[in-house]
């Protein structure tokens, strides 16, 4: 499911539950993340649930970041989802140009949503934008110049 249709679909569920089943979904849909992945370095701070977050970065100039992601809360495992379909794929600079502020007010979370919640994505986005700096750093710098 692309973003927008993401949108549309969270926009026509017209109460919480409905809107937490369809995360909780969402969540359950992800793959498993190997058991090798759940390691502090990939480790998401800021959550208050373990969030685990790995990055792997394509050979391609520009190139391009893929992240693999789990938790162990069935809500958060569906944000962490949306957080997957907005930045996956894309180039260091398309993810630092995603409004996923917007986003988020888009899919009606930003008023449904815990403040922990809220907070636990915000350290998922932080910690996606820190790693699409440091890829973006490493190519700026092995550029020739």
């Amino acid at each position: 499911m692309d973003l927008q249709r993401l949108i549309d679909t969270f926009n026509f569920l017209d109460n919480c539950e409905d809107r937490y089943r369809l995360l909780i979904d969402m969540g359950r849909e992800l793959p498993e993340l190997p058991d090798e992945a759940r390691t502090e370095a990939n480790r998401v701070d800021g959550c208050t649930s373990n969030v685990w977050l790995e990055t792997t970065v394509s050979d391609e100039h520009p190139p391009r970041m893929f992240f693999t992601a789990d938790s162990d809360a069935f809500i958060v495992k569906g944000l962490v989802a949306i957080l997957l379909k907005a930045y996956s794929g894309k180039t260091p600079q398309e993810i630092l140009d995603t409004d996923i502020e917007s986003l988020f007010d888009d899919l009606g979370l930003s008023q449904q949503l815990t403040a922990n919640r809220r907070d636990g994505f915000v350290a998922m986005v932080k910690q996606v934008r820190n790693r699409a700096q440091a890829v973006q750093a490493d190519e700026t710098a092995g550029a020739p110049g």
